[in-house]
């Protein structure tokens, strides 16, 4: 496991990618599907939680990066909303997905514009500081998150058509 954090950032990404890949290869509500999605899940939300604690509040304090910063947490909201309106979706009905693969795009896109446009800019600004402070309180939180993260506090009621 790498200790750089933007390697360790796209560690998770990677993992994340193969988990949507093999959610894409499944169909109906299988114990499969739900596994995957579960997984997928509470890897997402404990990563971003993450994140967010260690990277984007050190780039928050760094008025070059304020922007693009306040830009990838918004999406992390809109994706756990995403998150949160799949679990509550009924998984052998076409909606889920259609939900699916829209939560498969945009959270796809958000990560390729964390690796190729904003981690290489925030790298620049980076102090060896600010790197410790980061290697210290990514894992850490991200083990903390996960063991919090709850797949969805919506009912399926609730879900958006």
């Amino acid at each position: 496991m790498s200790t750089d954090i933007f390697s360790r950032l796209k560690e998770d990404h990677e993992k994340h990618r193969a988990i949507l890949d093999k959610l894409a290869e499944t169909s109906g509500d299988t114990e499969e599907r739900r596994e995957l999605f579960e997984k997928f899940t509470l890897e997402v939300k404990g990563h971003a939680a993450a994140e967010e604690q260690a990277l984007y509040s050190t780039m928050l304090r760094k008025p070059k990066s304020t922007d693009d910063t306040r830009h990838s947490v918004a999406e992390h909201h809109e994706l756990e909303e995403l998150l949160n309106d799949l679990a509550a979706t009924d998984m052998s009905s076409p909606a889920w997905m259609a939900k699916f693969k829209t939560l498969d795009h945009d959270y796809r896109h958000h990560i390729n514009e964390e690796e190729e446009d904003h981690f290489p800019d925030f790298d620049k600004l980076l102090t060896d500081e600010d790197r410790e402070h980061m290697r210290s309180v990514f894992d850490r939180r991200k083990k903390a998150e996960k063991a919090d993260a709850e797949m969805t506090p919506e009912k399926m009621e609730d879900a958006k058509d």
